[in-house]
């Protein structure tokens, strides 16, 4: 079945459970933005959404009935990076200064399997320098305890 492209903010819920630990994870999927003739605050519909979750979620610690809350917040932001051009667009740029404050964002560089591998390293380094030059926060793992095993320091290098 084709996969048609978001228009509106769509919310997918999905129940996991690993080792015994539930967890309800939502995944919120927002339209391709930029694709419109003007993209004047085309972010604001995104940033508007973020900022109604943490609202309702506050009213609902503030009230009396505290048992039954659910969190709706969004709590991270993968943000996908079209991997033709030069490193980021001035629409990415503007997207994420809006958002940094809001959320944790984590740049992915989309279809990455479509490059090189030194293609790959050279779009990472590029893109690293344009978020640490426009003063953007993204997310940064925390650093791994030090009573975990070399194999897991390894893994938790290569990922930051």
């Amino acid at each position: 079945e084709r996969i048609t492209q978001t228009v509106e903010i769509t919310k997918h819920v999905v129940d996991i459970e690993e080792k015994g630990v539930k967890l309800r994870l939502t995944i919120v999927d927002t339209p391709g933005f930029g694709d419109a003739v003007t993209n004047t605050e085309c972010w604001k519909p995104v940033a508007d959404y973020i900022d109604q979750q943490f609202e309702q979620y506050f009213r609902d610690e503030s009230g009396l009935n505290r048992k039954n809350i659910q969190d709706n917040r969004v709590h991270c932001c993968i943000y996908f990076i079209s991997p033709f051009g030069h490193g980021l667009r001035p629409l990415d740029v503007e997207f994420m200064r809006a958002l940094h404050q809001r959320v944790n964002i984590v740049p992915v560089l989309a279809k990455a399997d479509t490059l090189t591998p030194a293609e790959v390293e050279r779009m990472k380094n590029k893109i690293r320098e344009e978020i640490d030059h426009y003063g953007i926060r993204i997310y940064q793992f925390p650093e791994c305890d030090s009573d975990e095993d070399e194999e897991f320091k390894l893994q938790d290098q290569a990922l930051k």
